[in-house]
């Protein structure tokens, strides 16, 4: 796992595939982890905090953007590792403790080779259920970060989120949003479940307001983001009809 400093306050901690934030609020001497890796990431993620001069006990949440496996198969172990609480939204929160199967992308065609690939690189075994999860609503704020807004931006699965911080301009997509250099820069994610409601969420976060924007999969854009992301997105025609 490589750990990045994008922000004073701001970490990426990159897995093999995908990654997760690390967002400290001083103030409080707190950390919130968004997304948590592929199974197997809790003690990485644990260890990557010690080398940052914390302890693990500071990360007083775990902030799940959506269901997949490589956004929460650490959230388990750092939630007993640490006592953090497990946020998701409320669509997604049953698949997340296990109780639902989460439903299969609707995948294009030149998708399903690139699908293949990731799944050969994920850990075998799925994920462990964490003990509990809080679930999320759109439009609920959470206490980081000046006022974290959850944002609700269904397509790529039904529950997902997004997480905005007005306070700081900083924007992180989940998967509703990734970074390709293979495609040009910011394009719609992957695998969704409904690709136009993707696609509308994908417009809805672009018209938010926001200097930085990490992504599920991808490099983030540290300088206007909005700008990129409203350009990318504008590109998307309208929805497709039966």
């Amino acid at each position: 796992m490589d750990v990045v400093e994008l922000l004073p306050r701001l970490h990426l901690l990159r897995f093999p595939v995908g990654q997760a934030y690390l967002w400290h609020d001083p103030d409080t001497g707190t950390s919130t982890l968004i997304d948590s890796g592929p199974p197997g990431s809790g003690r990485p993620v644990a260890d990557a905090l010690t080398a940052l001069g914390r302890s693990p006990g500071t990360v007083r949440r775990i902030v799940l953007t959506h269901f997949h496996e490589d956004h929460v198969g650490g959230a388990a172990e750092l939630a007993a590792l640490s006592g953090a609480e497990v946020l998701a939204h409320r669509l997604d929160a049953p698949v997340i403790r296990g109780e639902l199967p989460g439903p299969p992308p609707v995948f294009e065609e030149w998708e399903l080779p690139v699908h293949a690939d990731v799944s050969k690189r994920l850990p075998p075994g799925g994920p462990v259920p964490p003990d509990r999860v809080t679930e999320l609503s759109d439009g609920d704020v959470l206490d980081f970060g000046g006022g974290a807004r959850i944002v609700h931006a269904p397509g790529h699965t039904d529950g997902s989120v997004a997480v905005h911080l007005p306070s700081y301009g900083v924007l992180f997509t989940g998967d509703a949003v990734a970074m390709s250099p293979d495609a040009g820069g910011v394009v719609l994610g992957v695998f969704n479940v409904d690709r136009d409601r993707a696609v509308a969420s994908f417009r809805r976060l672009a018209a938010l307001d926001a200097e930085v924007a990490c992504f599920g999969h991808g490099d983030p854009v540290t300088a206007r983001a909005s700008y990129m992301l409203t350009r990318s997105a504008d590109t998307y025609g309208p929805p497709r009809r039966p």
